[in-house]
């Protein structure tokens, strides 16, 4: 008999989203297994070693808000930060670290042993455990769907939990291609999961094959690098976590390189040896982030590229060459190389590849990424053709927190388009489902302005504290931030202006016309700034104990903490009538969201909807009418007759009900 193990949660697969997963469901105190084939590389950054970017700092500032822990560990290992977009509207600015590549698995992993209830297997999952087939109590030849018991490990061993999440990255099937190479591979130097990815398959799931690349990493001691412009980080970083005050490890510069007319020569002599483009891959790559062979075929105009040579820990002399990503072979990758002024010497110490693998349709998934199909099913990240550790990363914490939520008996917890980039995820991947590697970007949002970096604690951090992912430490300064947030627009919005004397605070002011104006008046003006109003505020803040962390000490600039807090009160104040205008229209999408479509719905019955309509609602079954609205093709004229249908509909199962045997017995 084999040895079984009995958790209330099993996760398969320890990257971004799998920890995410396990973390959530353990701190929610369920009993929680993560699987994963090696201990050594959990959170291992397979690809390039940053988090955050333009819409994924977004990401990663919801997760941290949730109460996640991606947030914290990037802080903490962090070694160049970049506020990005500043030149722009606070809607888009994203915050960026490049990470110690070594100390973000050693941080997470730390992170993961410390955790209460959290239980880490090594071990490799290679089947699903199901139970028998039910009948539906009201109708004979009606099934009920299969329910996955937990997991049958390669070693003999049953794993068995009430709720399985299956979070396998790349790793379903994966496939490397190197040039004219190519082996089945997880990532390079890992095995596949090929037993786990077929027994998926048996469960009728519909999938689709997909490819993602990485470029060559070179050994940073042969790199000239005066030749290159410098890319330093911010003089005072910008945390990813609400729960962390200060950055205080070292800070390292990246450098900016471009391709040369060689380089572009050596990538058009050699395109066809590319397994892009010699027709050995049949997965689709991400389009917002192509390989380098990709941008010279598509983009043949464009006579210079543009690459960052980015390292990869502060202990380490690896550096990634980010922009670079190729599936080349390796001679002519190192041609490559070589061919860029400053990279002359150059070593190679790994080659770039494309990897393809297996990814399931979205559009089986429910709301709370739950198998629709299945029972105690859940997936998350790049199986669910995501790209992005961020993007992974937001599904595992929603993952896990539905799963814990499920066994406890509680309803689901979701997120819609108005409330985060994470809603705005998950809903594009279930209505729509993609063909492609599925990258956030702020355009992806409806209301970029209500969805900030800035407020996304504001936004979430009670949903945390409610589902218990915010300890009492934790919540205490949330509401501390926003007490002394609320002061500062207090202060704002009922002093009035002195002008004398602030001629030294700003330049090019009538200060006869603002007689009379708040300080709030006075900031909505595009020319002045929040740093400049703190610094004529100066005294009165020094006195009050919640604002005097915004007072300038002998001149040094405002740690990113409390300057970051000023600017969020700016926002609201500078943008108000563009956010009661965003405030409305969030009000009529809310009102489509909540028109509920029924699970018991038949489209085929509906009439005057065409076959193609009813074909697409029944695969997506679609939860709202504001999310049937999002799937491709659906139109408006298709889902007047679906809100018609669901009272006729309703109105005849009621009367079946009422003339039922069984209910006239009860009678």
């Amino acid at each position: 008999m084999s040895f079984t193990e009995q958790f209330d949660i099993a996760v398969v697969g320890a990257g971004h989203a799998g920890c995410e997963a396990a973390m959530a469901a353990a701190r929610m105190g369920l009993k929680t297994a993560i699987i994963t084939m090696n201990l050594d590389l959990i959170a291992q950054m397979s690809c390039n070693p940053a988090i955050g970017g333009i819409a994924k700092g977004h990401l990663v500032r919801e997760v941290d808000a949730l109460g996640g822990v991606m947030g914290e560990v990037a802080d903490a290992v962090g070694i160049q930060f970049r506020l990005l977009n500043t030149s722009r509207g606070p809607a888009v600015w994203s915050p960026r670290a490049q990470c110690d590549k070594q100390l973000y698995r050693v941080k997470m992993r730390e992170v993961l042993e410390n955790q209460p209830n959290l239980h880490i297997k090594q071990a490799e999952a290679v089947d699903l455990v199901l139970a028998d087939r039910e009948q539906g109590s009201g109708n004979r030849d009606q099934e009920m769907p299969r329910r996955v018991l937990g997991l049958k490990l390669r070693d003999g061993r049953q794993l068995l939990a009430g709720a399985t999440i299956i979070t396998t990255g790349t790793f379903l099937n994966g496939l490397i291609h190197c040039g004219e190479e190519r082996y089945p591979a997880g990532r390079s130097g890992e095995p596949a999961s090929v037993l786990l990815g077929e027994a998926l398959r048996r469960l009728g799931l519909r999938t689709t094959r997909l490819k993602t690349g990485t470029p060559p990493r070179l050994d940073g001691r042969t790199i000239h690098w005066a030749a290159f412009e410098e890319q330093p980080g911010d003089t005072e970083p910008t945390p990813f976590s609400f729960r962390t005050r200060k950055i205080v490890q070292r800070q390292i510069s990246c450098h900016i390189a471009y391709t040369t007319p060689e380089t572009l020569q050596i990538i058009r002599d050699n395109v066809g040896r590319s397994a892009m483009y010699s027709g050995a891959i049949e997965g689709i790559g991400p389009r917002y982030c192509p390989s380098i062979e990709d941008k010279i075929v598509k983009f043949p105009e464009k006579t210079q590229h543009q690459f960052f040579l980015e390292p990869e820990g502060l202990n380490t002399h690896e550096v990634y060459v980010n922009g670079m990503s190729t599936s080349l072979p390796l001679e002519v990758q190192q041609q490559i190389v070589r061919s860029i002024p400053g990279l002359e010497n150059a070593e190679m110490l790994r080659p770039g590849y494309a990897i393809e693998y297996d990814s399931v349709d979205a559009t089986e998934l429910d709301r709370a990424l739950k198998v629709k199909s299945m029972e105690g099913l859940y997936l998350a990240g790049q199986i669910n053709g995501t790209s992005g550790y961020e993007e992974a990363a937001c599904q595992g914490i929603m993952a896990g927190i539905n799963a814990a939520l499920k066994l406890k008996g509680e309803p689901p917890f979701t997120l819609d388009r108005t409330e985060g980039y994470t809603g705005i995820l998950i809903d594009d991947l279930i209505s729509k489902g993609t063909n492609e590697p599925y990258r956030m970007f702020t355009s992806r949002a409806e209301f970029r302005l209500h969805l900030r970096i800035d407020n996304a604690d504001r936004r979430l951090t009670p949903y945390g504290r409610k589902l218990g992912l915010i300890n009492d430490e934790a919540w205490a300064e949330y509401e501390q931030k926003q007490a002394r947030m609320a002061a500062l627009a207090q202060l704002l919005t009922t002093k009035k202006v002195d002008a004398a004397g602030l001629s030294d605070h700003f330049e090019s002011i009538e200060f006869s016309a603002i007689t009379g104006q708040t300080w709030a008046q006075l900031l909505k003006r595009p020319e002045v700034q929040i740093e400049q109003v703190l610094k004529a505020l100066g005294p009165e803040l020094r006195h009050d104990p919640l604002l005097a962390d915004l007072v300038e000490i002998n001149g040094e600039r405002l740690a990113s903490v409390p300057r970051n807090e000023a600017r969020a009160v700016e926002t609201e104040i500078k943008f108000a009538g563009y956010l009661e205008q965003q405030k409305k229209a969030i009000q009529k999408l809310k009102e489509a969201e909540g028109v509920r479509i029924p699970d018991w719905l038949n489209y085929s019955t509906i009439s005057g909807l065409s076959r193609e309509m009813q074909e697409k609602l029944g695969r997506v079954r679609p939860q709202t009418i504001g999310q049937a609205s999002r799937i491709p093709g659906v139109t408006p004229a298709a889902l007047g007759l679906v809100h018609v249908s669901i009272k006729i509909q309703a109105k005849i199962q009621d009367r079946a009900e009422t003339s039922s045997p069984k209910a006239q017995g009860a009678a």
